[in-house]
């Protein structure tokens, strides 16, 4: 069987839940289960620590995992992203007093404290700065106040806890994260187990992103018709028992789909419908 393991509580844990059931996995009633088996699929779902999984999977006891990419590389793991899954996205910042720091450069010889010290140090290293880095678990916008830290470094999504602690961000993101699937470093890229999980996967973000999108118009106006509705390959195009008229289906971006049934109106397609995507495979 396929191992894979899962979130077990945090933000990547109900995200991720849902994706896999969508995709079609079984997974757990209660949230006490640690471990459960699919049979119907061949997968067995091992539900971790979100900062554990990198572990598990780089030793090889797991074939692949879900968690975040700020926790993979804060691992250090011999594991590698494979997929990304554009859920619980993060911006991962360096924020100060106000005055203390404009940029990198001013981090020269102060200490920062952060909960993902993986992140921080490499990306100290990687800039070439002599800093300092203390690990805190959680909280650490009371590092300043307390003198732990002169700066801190930490997930930052509308800043508002920031500003409450008299704090504000500072130089470039150090890193975007978002939830991924990884695998161990160096494993069988052909496995079919594993592609056909990651192809599950990526039907699910796609009917995510699109809808079907069906309508009737005339004759003379199917090529701008189609201009708006172009598809993946191509739209489906089926003659009407009312001569002169066509039936039409294409996938549009869920997110454009008023404006696109707006300009197919606007050129006189009528019966113009969209029906959500539950699966596909493109």
């Amino acid at each position: 069987m396929l191992r894979i393991a899962v979130p077990n509580k945090g933000s990547l844990s109900g995200p991720a839940a849902d994706m896999l059931h969508e995709a079609g996995y079984q997974q757990r009633r209660e949230s006490k289960e640690l471990r459960i088996v699919d049979p119907e699929n061949e997968v067995e779902f091992f539900y971790l620590r979100p900062r554990d999984i990198a572990i598990y999977v780089s030793s090889g006891r797991l074939d692949i995992g879900i968690t975040g990419r700020d926790l993979l590389i804060d691992s250090g793991a011999d594991a590698e992203e494979i997929l990304p899954l554009g859920f619980a996205r993060s911006t991962f910042r360096f924020a100060a007093k106000p005055g203390t720091a404009c940029g990198l450069a001013d981090l020269k010889g102060k200490t920062v404290a952060t909960s993902y010290e993986g992140i921080v140090e490499r990306h100290l290293a990687d800039n070439a700065i002599d800093a300092s880095v203390v690990h805190l678990d959680g909280a650490v916008e009371t590092a300043i106040e307390l003198g732990v830290a002169e700066v801190i470094a930490d997930v930052v999504e509308t800043g508002t806890s920031l500003r409450n602690a008299g704090l504000e961000v500072f130089g470039e993101p150090i890193m975007k994260s978002e939830a991924v699937v990884i695998r161990r470093t160096g494993a069988e890229t052909e496995d079919p187990k594993v592609q056909q999980f990651l192809r599950r996967l990526q039907g699910v973000l796609v009917a995510r992103t699109y809808v079907m999108m069906d309508y009737d118009c005339r004759v003379e106006q199917l090529e701008k018709a189609v201009a708006l509705t172009p598809g993946l390959e191509s739209p489906t195009v089926s003659p009407l028992h009312n001569e002169g008229w066509v039936a039409v289906r294409a996938m549009v971006p869920a997110k454009e789909a008023q404006r696109i049934m707006d300009d197919l109106y606007d050129i006189g397609a009528r019966a113009i419908l969209t029906t959500a995507i539950h699966a596909c495979r493109l």
